[in-house]
């Protein structure tokens, strides 16, 4: 008996002392290289240059600009064209194109969903004239709808043979399940 609690212990430390014959190797740690200072100053963009951001708001008229950047219109009775409702055209409006607005990655990481209702003037002469919020969400949701609805293809509404400008009404539906984090 004792023999077998002798062989027990035995076979029990020497598979607990044994090694896996793998050698510890040493991680050294990079040193980060100390940064030339140079004496040259860099150029800062003053806030007074560059104006701020515009973040789309309710019931607000929007125009759409060549950079891609948003304009609040202040004037929103002066339209500069006839518009007439789409129950008095001849031929309404048709949209060709209605490219898709792409998620902020802030809304990503918030996990915002929901839709963007817009109400988009579109022009007699095939452009979108202005848009108007009716519907809209945080974080740059809104003003990607905006800008997406800027890049709307349609042929205008037609009335006793000539264009004319109309009101449509665009939805840009925002879900996490639908985008990718490899998209901008």
């Amino acid at each position: 008996m004792k023999v077998l609690a002798f062989l027990t212990i035995l076979l029990v430390g020497s598979a607990a002392a044994s090694q896996s014959g793998r050698r510890r190797r040493e991680i050294k740690v990079p040193v980060p290289s100390p940064e030339q200072e140079t004496n040259e100053p860099k150029p800062k963009a003053s806030p007074a240059d560059e104006p701020p951001p515009v973040t789309a708001e309710k019931n607000q008229d929007y125009r759409c600009s060549e950079d891609g950047s948003l304009a609040r219109i202040i004037d929103v009775d002066d339209l500069g064209e006839l518009v007439v409702a789409a129950k008095e055209t001849d031929v309404r409006a048709v949209i060709i194109a209605k490219p898709k607005p792409s998620y902020t990655r802030e809304a990503r990481r918030q996990g915002v969903q929901g839709f963007v209702v817009l109400k988009v003037l579109l022009s007699a002469r095939a452009k979108v004239g202005r848009i108007r919020v009716v519907k809209g969400l945080p974080v740059g949701l809104t003003e990607n709808a905006i800008r997406a609805a800027c890049k709307m293809e349609f042929k205008p509404a037609m009335k006793g043979g000539q264009a004319v400008a109309q009101w449509v009404t665009a939805e840009y539906v925002f879900r996490l399940a639908d985008s990718s984090i490899f998209t901008p």
